[in-house]
């Protein structure tokens, strides 16, 4: 006996449909779903958004209506997941709880009912969001099983097949309701002609065991049957006999079967009969710390810096955040409206009609908050009288900075690059800076890995780098020293910023972008690069938060390699990115670690670090992203581009 089960993902929002479409969509999608469960009793969930139930309620009341009586029924249930479809690990935990509460609040006053399980928003996992789902009133949570089990080929495959806890490193742990990306494709190529009846009836039959077993048969969307949103130059036509005609058949014909039986999503939290079931897990790794649904080019930079300007959009809603947390607004209405602006669909495949309305509607509450935009570039009102403690030398190529506590070495020669950086607080020896050609005995590694630099590369053409030769320019500051330098590349000048600080230990870089060409590439700075010998790699870490209260921690694992900057394909220049939700990372072992701070309302920079065991040692750095590519990014004019971190080291991990 097998126990299938389905969810099906509603979403008004979806990027690709006008507003004016939406009618259609209901009446083509959302009712031909309602009355499959009704006419053939298919168990099933109906996942969707406060703002989606909404929505429906003003267009077709009676659609929601045929809805409570199903759940009434219990021939479908309602699974949850926000007022919005707000990414999880790119947000603050205030935003997530926000909304939850409020599409709680959406669910119960349409439909009388809270729900207890949760579809993460396009699956993207953090450890961090266990607890802000748990304190939201949900037990459970549905999450993609392909992407974390690739990561833990320890896992058992019989796993899937039952329920299982989800566990961050706090003590908190969640039951999870497996989803299945292959699963949910199989389905949509059968429905789409792809595949044929006895074809994707093979497929299910595979899942069969001498046991009990149950399966996601699909969890997806349902705004791809009998509708095509024009989301993609080559989707195929809809299928000639009706896609919700092949559904109801493929549904009639399992149901003829004796040994398959549809379940509904929670009835897999009943199944507890094997040493499979509820398992503690830990879902993510070091080289994948925010899995997400389906293939690889589908990960978590398509909702932080690709898109039409998923990067700018995002700093203003960090901006809008920080206004809000500030002043401390309580107003649900205007959280409602950052939790709308905050929504994954307006930073992929979003339509230049919706974009405009989009931008407007954030200005509009820009405005209301009079909120204004400052240059954070320079650093001109910490200037003061010279610090005798504090020196500066041209030696050769290099520019020496000492001081009590620090000593950096700047390369003239390849733009102020970090050739060293000693912070005497926490060790004698330089921590970080450039690992010269020839240091790793592979010869795939046989380069310079500097530090403190900036990357920007272009499909079909070179790659620009501020690696050029300057002259230094350094005016003495309060506790420090300021280093300036201009820098000519193809795409226009770069204005450079170092301000070295003797007394707090921090160093602070900062970028001003004057270029005038509109670009779609992939923009990589503040590159920092271990010194491995420093680092004891049997205890190497980093940690950061990825949209929790509390900090996710990473070890990386003997025998680990990865990149998150790595790409995917030549569409896809990344595959993982770090959230860095309160706005900072930490990278060390067990007696020491350096900081990066950024300030997300100034650039909603993301962060991607790199391990690689190479003989000597080891290869570890670390670098933000302001601009990745994927296939949603459209050409942007980034002149005026301000790019500031500060970077510290201590010796308490």
């Amino acid at each position: 006996m097998i126990h299938l089960y389905n969810f099906f993902h509603l979403n008004i929002a979806y990027s690709a449909i006008e507003e004016r479409d939406r009618s259609s969509v209901i009446s083509e999608c959302y009712w031909p779903l309602l009355k499959l469960a009704k006419e053939r009793k298919i168990k099933c969930g109906i996942e969707l958004s406060g703002f989606t139930l909404e929505t429906i309620e003003k267009i077709d009341p009676s659609w929601v209506h045929e809805l409570k009586l199903l759940i009434d029924d219990k021939v479908c249930e309602l699974i949850g997941c926000g007022y919005a479809q707000v990414i999880g690990p790119l947000v603050p935990s205030e935003v997530t709880e926000a909304n939850l509460k409020i599409g709680n609040d959406c669910y119960e006053k349409i439909l009388g009912i809270v729900p207890s399980i949760a579809l993460l928003n396009e699956q993207s996992y953090s450890a961090g969001l266990i607890q802000i789902y748990k304190e939201a009133g949900y037990n459970a949570i549905i999450m993609e099983w392909d992407n974390p089990s690739f990561i833990h080929p320890e896992w058992n495959p019989e796993m899937l097949y039952f329920p299982q806890y989800a566990c961050d490193s706090n003590g908190n742990k969640i039951s999870v309701i497996w989803n299945s990306s292959i699963g949910f494709q199989k389905f949509q190529r059968y429905t789409h002609g792809d595949l044929e009846l006895d074809e994707i009836l093979a497929y299910i039959r595979d899942q069969e065991a001498d046991h009990i077993r149950a399966f996601p048969m699909y969890g997806n969307d349902v705004e791809i049957f009998d509708f095509r949103p024009g989301r993609y130059m080559t989707e195929e036509n809809i299928h000639k006999d009706g896609e919700w005609n092949r559904i109801e058949n493929l549904y009639k014909k399992i149901s003829e079967k004796s040994d398959m039986r549809f379940i509904l999503p929670s009835q897999v939290l009943q199944m507890n009969a094997n040493e499979h079931t509820y398992q503690d897990l830990t879902l993510e790794s070091a080289d994948q710390p925010i899995p997400v649904k389906k293939q690889s080019k589908y990960n978590i930079a398509r909702w932080a810096v690709t898109g039409r300007d998923d990067f700018g959009i995002n700093t203003r809603c960090w901006k809008i955040y920080k206004i809000f947390t500030d002043r401390l607004v309580k107003d649900k209405s205007s959280w409602k409206e950052l939790c709308y602006l905050w929504s994954s669909d307006f930073r992929t495949h979003i339509t230049e009609i919706r974009w405009v309305a989009y931008l407007e509607r954030m200005k509009r509450l820009e405005d209301s908050l009079n909120i204004k935009f400052k240059e954070n570039f320079t650093n001109s009102e910490q200037l003061f009288l010279k610090d005798s403690s504090i020196t500066v030398n041209r030696i050769g190529r290099f520019l020496d900075i000492q001081g009590k506590r620090l000593q950096v070495r700047l390369n003239c020669n390849k733009g102020l690059a970090i050739e060293s950086f000693t912070d005497k607080d926490v060790s004698i020896n330089p921590l970080f800076g450039t690992i010269p050609h020839g240091y790793f005995n592979d010869i795939s590694y046989g380069a310079d890995f500097y530090s403190g630099h900036l990357i920007l590369e272009i499909p079909g053409k070179s790659k620009i780098t501020d690696l050029g030769l300057v002259k230094p320019r350094w005016r003495f500051i309060d506790s420090g020293v300021l280093v300036e330098s201009s820098i000519s590349t193809p795409m226009g000048m770069i204005d450079k910023t170092w301000m070295i600080n003797d007394v707090t230990g921090k160093v602070t870089l900062s970028y001003r972008l004057n270029w005038k060409e509109s670009i779609i590439g992939s923009l990589r700075f503040g590159f920092i690069t271990l010194f491995p010998k420093i680092f004891n790699k049997n205890s190497m870490c980093f940690k950061t938060h990825n949209g929790g209260k509390k900090v996710d921690f990473f070890s990386i694992d003997e025998g680990l390699s990865f990149s998150h900057g790595q790409s995917v394909s030549a569409l896809i220049t990344s595959n993982q990115v770090l959230g860095m939700t309160n706005g900072y990372f930490d990278v060390g072992d067990d007696m020491k670690n350096i900081s990066v701070l950024i300030k997300k309302e100034e650039g909603a920079f993301v962060g991607m670090f790199e391990y690689r065991p190479v003989e000597p040692s080891a290869l570890a750095r670390f670098c933000l992203s302001a601009r990745e590519i994927d296939e949603t990014s459209r050409s942007l004019l980034i002149n005026s581009q301000c790019l500031k971190m500060e970077i510290s080291a201590n010796n308490v991990f």
